[in-house]
């Protein structure tokens, strides 16, 4: 078989370059034909079909890699460190989140990127206990792409491996969730098949995945490495196809940026590959990287500035921890009521770490969220003395009013925090739903919230300077002495005594010794 099929085998080979994949398929594919006809008889009175078909296998692979270690001719006319042509597109599809199409050669790939909330994160159980990812990659390889027939159904083990390689090579690129609140989803369809199919997926990511605005810290490239060894003399391929992965001795993955390595696979079968081979091979990957990354770099520079209109927006808040249970409420009743009041989505989680509660609202609309953000960033603000808000009426009682001044937050108007009058009736000036503006007088211990609804400035002049206090007798130094249960309420002339006489008559109580210093 061999004898009578080397030449003209060699003939394809060396003609493989003009002829293409197809039509040099199309010609083996004859030659084997007429090969076995030659040898099997058209009757097959031997029964040797089968035998020289695998030896005819046989031949192609030895003409092949013979071309290759002696001559340098790849099956396709390449030399060895030559790469496929290469046709970058992005904006495959008008209303994903970011698409992107990479051909290389036969090898054609389209990926599409989505984006969504942070708490549709997937949730992985392992022996290292729970986690929440929230960048994935997904690789599928239908029967189509490379010319077969099957049912569309469950990953199997090679596209579960290639798509945890390209997820792999791009995780380190990938922002933090400070940086970029999203959980991210890629999917990579293979359309057409001829070795590379991983690396084609890992460029097509990085295109779809700036097409959508992730702001990628640098872009990824990657390569399929091949080698034809006999023992003594080695090649090292770049860009291998589907061919010279079959026959060959070699299929080393290597995806990285122009700063380095991030992913790599190797597939060999030999018994190991010596260091010079290494170091040739990641050279070369290099090279042909660089090249790739030139050519994804004409179709997207850099990761757009606007993720896609249709994408969800998102924006982050941290918050205190201990602020967690005020902002989710009683049974949730807090969140529910923003939730239906911004019309946004709003998730929290504990980051138990750095002890802060991390917030993601999104919507589709800005405003939405604008709206969100504000009532959550004012129901865990920090409440200072001075500060002045607009609120509503709650609850009437007699000794004053409650004020919501934030949602979810009220505080107490003291009767005598209601007018810079005296208020005889607080229900006569004072109704439920009521608005009003108030100011933070106090801020107790506990957390409660004093309100006032007089100015700074009128609170300024009801506050006396010192002197006389009206009614009550005497300067705000003269405050201990004096007849206190004597008279009316506007007569306590008993205390208009000085600081350093703090003694005297407290009315029927009788003489009190004055209170003394503690340095006395």
């Amino acid at each position: 078989v061999y004898s009578q099929a080397k030449d003209r085998l060699v003939e394809i080979a060396k003609q493989g370059g003009s002829l293409g994949k197809h039509a040099r398929d199309e010609a083996v594919n004859e030659l084997r034909n007429a090969v076995v006809l030659e040898v099997a008889g058209e009757e097959d009175a031997d029964g040797i079909t089968g035998a020289v078909k695998e030896a005819f296998e046989a031949a192609n692979k030895k003409v092949v890699r013979d071309q290759i270690l002696e001559n340098g001719l790849r099956p396709d006319g390449r030399g060895t460190t030559d790469i496929r042509p290469i046709w970058c597109e992005t904006d495959v599809f008008a209303r994903t989140h970011g698409s992107a199409m990479f051909k290389r050669g036969a090898t054609q790939a389209v990926t599409v990127t989505t984006l969504a909330d942070p708490s549709l994160g997937q949730l992985v159980e392992s022996i290292d206990g729970e986690d929440t990812l929230h960048y994935m990659h997904h690789y599928n390889m239908p029967p189509y792409s490379f010319g077969g027939t099957g049912r569309f159904g469950f990953p199997k083990r090679r596209e579960i491996g290639h798509g945890a390689l390209a997820e792999r090579a791009l995780y380190p690129m990938i922002p933090s969730q400070a940086d970029f609140p999203y959980t991210i989803h890629v999917v990579t369809e293979i359309m057409s098949s001829n070795g590379s199919t991983s690396q084609a997926a890992v460029c097509g990511s990085t295109m779809s995945l700036m097409a959508a605005g992730v702001p990628l810290k640098r872009p990824v490239s990657g390569i399929a490495m091949g080698l034809m060894s006999d023992g003594e003399k080695h090649v090292v391929l770049s860009d291998i196809q589907g061919l010279e992965d079959h026959i060959g001795d070699m299929d080393f993955k290597v995806a990285g940026t122009k700063e380095g390595i991030t992913a790599i696979q190797m597939d060999i079968k030999l018994k190991g590959v010596s260091k010079e081979i290494l170091e040739q091979a990641l050279s070369q990957s290099h090279e042909g990287r660089m090249h790739i990354m030139g050519e994804m770099m004409k179709a997207i520079e850099a990761p757009r500035d606007q993720i896609s209109q249709y994408a969800p927006k998102v924006f982050q808040i941290e918050i205190p921890a201990e602020k967690i249970g005020a902002l989710i409420g009683p049974g949730g009743k807090m969140i529910k009521s923003i939730i239906e009041q911004s019309v946004a989505d709003i998730n929290v989680d504990e980051d138990k770490e750095r002890e802060l509660g991390i917030v993601n609202i999104s919507s589709s609309e800005q405003e939405k969220i604008d709206a969100a953000v504000t009532i959550v960033s004012n129901l865990v603000r920090v409440i200072e003395v001075g500060d002045e808000f607009d609120g509503n009426i709650t609850r009437v009682e007699g000794y004053g009013v409650f004020v919501e001044y934030l949602p979810g937050r009220e505080g107490l108007v003291h009767v005598s925090q209601m007018s810079t009058e005296r208020v005889d009736d607080v229900e006569a000036i004072a109704k439920i739903g009521d608005a009003t503006h108030v100011r933070i007088s106090e801020v107790k211990d506990d957390g409660k919230i004093g309100l006032s609804m007089i100015t700074a400035e009128e609170a300024a002049a009801k506050k006396p300077s010192g002197g006389d206090r009206g009614g009550r007798g005497g300067g705000r130094d003269n405050r201990y002495g004096g007849d206190r249960r004597g008279g009316g309420r506007n007569d306590r002339g008993g205390r208009g005594y000085s600081r350093d006489s703090r003694g005297g008559s407290r009315g029927s109580d009788g003489p009190r010794d004055g209170f003394r210093r503690r340095d006395s």
